[in-house]
């Protein structure tokens, strides 16, 4: 057992290296601000494609960020399933707030596939004016130069797709469960992205992906991925294997993190999770390192506590909360809203609910999205027995 203890503090201090690596690469990316000014010739016109399921904290707040754009010429489509989808009422109140914008509204109930949001996303297409295309997540809080970066990433020779790291925060400071679901996105997730690109991954990130209408085309348009579970990683790779280029805009959206139960918590990260163990088992495997208080609180319990043990847990502790606080740091500046610091005492608790999802997803085959129950298979997705089947 001491054996193993040792083993397991080893792979403790490989997760703190890798927190401390994950620091630095948001630090450079921090630093590195491309320049929108000074172009030749005008902005083209975009059109951002806004799918929406429901009432959600923050929803008009988020929705308004995105009416606010500092941007010559573009066009919002939202998309619901229903047209007494509760998450209407802030549009319409947005509408009138600025009646110059040009919005366009689908309420179309036809189910394409298993996926919705695809199936939202055919539904609403038709209705895009413009060739430059963004889809963008409705808990999304952007900055008024977000569309202005996007297009100016897009615009890079050979690049192909542009999306976004985002950062997650929680619509009220000082919810416990919603902080939890926020340190997994801006603590673990966000420097795990860039550590990757750092070793030639390109990532596409589904919460935001701009594209040219040319590109949505020669991938086959939408209607492959109606039944995907990971849409936007088929994506990413569909267009990489045309042969360009994922960028990465120098801009960093807040998503609202909306869960206030640890059920919620659970269904949602349950989801990712069991996403990525279909896609890059191994990859999913090795993120485990990234939880360095996981494998020093198990060197403790091998050790039966021992003092060695204790302590070592201590410093890793407080390492790991410093790599977070170094990170939130550094965002600061590229964010919409201020970010609300991860309570001190929830990096452990973080940390255990992170790999035991990792575990657990290798055990279910069954996610809930949006109130609805799917079962997954390979990269595909069905309603799993029983559950609800029709659009909503």
């Amino acid at each position: 057992m001491v054996v193993l203890a040792y083993v397991a503090a080893f792979l403790a201090f490989v997760g703190v290296v890798i927190c401390v690596l994950g620091l630095a690469v948001v630090r450079r990316f921090a630093r590195e601000t491309i320049s929108i000014g000074g172009r030749v010739g005008p902005l083209p016109p975009v059109t951002i494609l806004k799918p929406l399921c429901g009432d959600e904290p923050l929803l008009e707040q988020a929705l308004e960020s995105c009416f606010s754009q500092d941007y010559p010429e573009f066009q919002i489509v939202f998309g619901v399933h229903h047209a007494s989808d509760p998450a209407l009422a802030a549009v319409e109140r947005l509408r009138q707030r600025f009646p110059e914008r040009d919005i366009q509204v689908v309420a179309d109930p036809t189910m394409h596939g298993s996926n919705r949001k695809l199936s939202n996303l055919i539904n609403m297409l038709p209705a895009a004016k413009h060739d430059v295309l963004v889809i963008s997540d409705s808990d999304l809080h952007v900055r008024p130069d977000y569309l202005e970066r996007l297009v100016t990433a897009l615009e890079a020779p050979g690049t192909g797709l542009v999306t976004t790291l985002y950062f997650g925060r929680s619509p009220v400071p000082g919810r416990w469960t919603t902080a939890l679901g926020a340190s997994e996105i801006n603590h673990t997730f966000l420097p795990g992205v860039l550590l990757s690109r750092a070793m030639g991954r390109e990532d596409c990130l589904g919460s935001t992906a701009m594209f040219r209408r040319e590109t949505l085309k020669r991938i086959g348009g939408f209607h492959p991925l109606a039944h995907v579970l990971a849409e936007d990683n088929v994506m990413g790779q569909r267009i990489r294997d045309l042969g360009m280029s994922i960028a990465l805009a120098d801009v960093v959206p807040i998503a609202t993190v909306p869960e206030s139960s640890p059920r919620a918590v659970w269904q949602h990260e349950i989801r990712w999770t069991r996403t990525i163990r279909q896609l890059e088992p191994a990859l999913l495997c090795a993120s485990t390192l990234q939880h360095p208080l996981f494998w020093a609180g198990l060197a403790v319990i091998l050790a039966g506590a021992a003092p060695w043990s204790i302590a070592f847990f201590l410093a890793c502790w407080a390492a790991r909360a410093a790599c977070a606080h170094g990170v939130d740091l550094a965002l600061r500046d590229r964010l919409a809203l201020p970010p609300f610091a991860t309570p001190f005492w929830l990096f452990p608790l973080r940390a255990w609910l992170s790999v035991v999802e990792v575990v657990a997803s290798f055990l279910i085959n069954e996610v809930m999205w949006r109130g609805h129950k799917l079962a997954a298979s390979g990269v595909a997705m069905q309603p799993a027995h029983g559950g609800p089947s029709t659009p909503g």
